[in-house]
This record gives structure tokens, sequence and C-alpha cells, in this order.
């Protein structure tokens, strides 16, 4: 018999995992922002995948409920199983989903939760309604949450050939500025990866634009 989902049903599969050896370190590489249950990744998406085989998974009405009740556990593993539950429904969300995607962002943020969410469930949200999404990133990009700023830069990381670079790139022109790591290292990563597809313009780019020196080396990273 499949049991209804619940914020108690995930907690019943995650405790029993629970290693305190691997707690400390994993805490340790977040700067101690979040205590951890020690579960590693592999570990828990096993895990997640039984729990979603072997019992009633939200409705989609239910699913802002289920995702932000996971949100508000204190260890942090909790919070990467509300992110995989949600991108579970990418197909079916749409840009009215964004807002909540926004809340996530900002609540316990850091840039692991937050690179879970942009490239992947805001990127496929935004691909699939450009011109809607496109413009609430814009907004994301004049957002003063830093964190929501980088979700903004880093919703077309996965692009490819459907990337906008006049989006991107006006995007980046805002922040090019930004003192903050976390912001100036987003700019060169999705620098570095569109590079993979359009090398000379990312180029061209890198050198008329006056950028951080870190987003300037992560950009040129694989270039010779």
């Amino acid at each position: 018999m499949k049991h209804k989902w619940s914020t108690k049903l995930v907690k019943s599969y995650m405790e029993p995992h629970k290693n305190e050896e691997n707690a400390i370190p994993m805490a340790k590489y977040m700067k101690n922002n979040f205590p951890f249950l020690g579960i590693k990744t592999p570990e828990r998406r096993m895990i997640f995948s039984a729990l979603i085989k072997e019992n009633e998974v939200p409705s989609l009405d239910l699913l802002h409920d289920e995702v932000w009740a996971l949100f508000q556990l204190e260890e942090r593993e909790y919070h990467y199983v509300a992110i995989e539950l949600l991108s579970k429904y990418k197909k079916k969300l749409t840009v009215k989903d964004l807002s909540f995607c926004q809340r996530l962002i900002e609540s316990k943020s850091w840039w692991d939760s937050v690179d879970s969410i942009a490239p992947k469930t805001v990127g496929d949200i935004v691909k699939a309604n450009r011109v809607e999404g496109e413009a609430i990133m814009v907004e994301w990009a004049k957002s003063s949450n830093m964190w929501t700023n980088r979700a903004s830069i880093l919703h077309q990381l996965k692009y490819k050939t459907a990337t906008n670079e006049e989006l991107l790139f006006a995007t980046i022109e805002r922040h090019r500025s930004s003192k903050e790591f976390f912001i100036q290292k987003a700019i060169g990563w999705v620098l570095r990866e569109y590079a993979k597809t359009n090398p000379e313009i990312v180029r061209e780019f890198v050198e008329n634009t006056q950028l951080a020196a870190l987003s300037k080396r992560e950009a040129l990273k694989h270039f010779k």
C-alpha cells in the first residue's frame, strides 16, 4: 500500500541513514550554514527514488506546500529533496511558478540550493515560455537580493544554441561591477559554459567589457 506524501514520510526514509561522521565535514564544506544528516548525494538520490516509487507523490496543487514544508526542516538534505521533488514536475510548471522558485532561492540561501534551482527548474520554465519568462528574469536581475541576481545570470547556463545572447550580456553588464564573489563567479561560469557553443562571441565580449578579474579568469579558463 502506497502512503500519502508528507514531511513525516520523507523523514521516515531519511532519518535511518543519518551519519554523524559524514555530517561534520559536509556542514563544514557549506561554511556551517546548515546542519546535515550526513547523507551523501548518491545515497540521497537512491532514497529519493525509493520514496517516489513506493509512495504517492503530491498532486500539482499541493506541490508548493510540500516543497516549502521540506524547506522548513533544519537539515540541508531535506532542502535538496525539496528541490528534487520540484524538478520532477518541471514539465508541468509555468511562469506562474517562478515566484515560488524565487521564494526558495531567497530562503536559506547558499550556492548549492540556488545552483540546483536556477539552471534546471527555472531555466526549463523560461525556455518553455520565453517572452514572459525572460521578462521575469530581467526583473530578477534588478532584485536587491544577490542570490536572485545570481539565478538570473545562471538560468541560461545549459541553453547552448538556445541562448538569448542579448539578455545574457545585458544581465552580465548590469552586474559586472559587483563586488560579490558569487556574482563574479556566476558571470565567469555562464560565459565559460557559453564559450563551448560560441567561443568567438564570448572572447569578443570579454575583451570589450570591463569585468572583475575573477569573472574574466573563469570565462577564459578553456581558451588557449
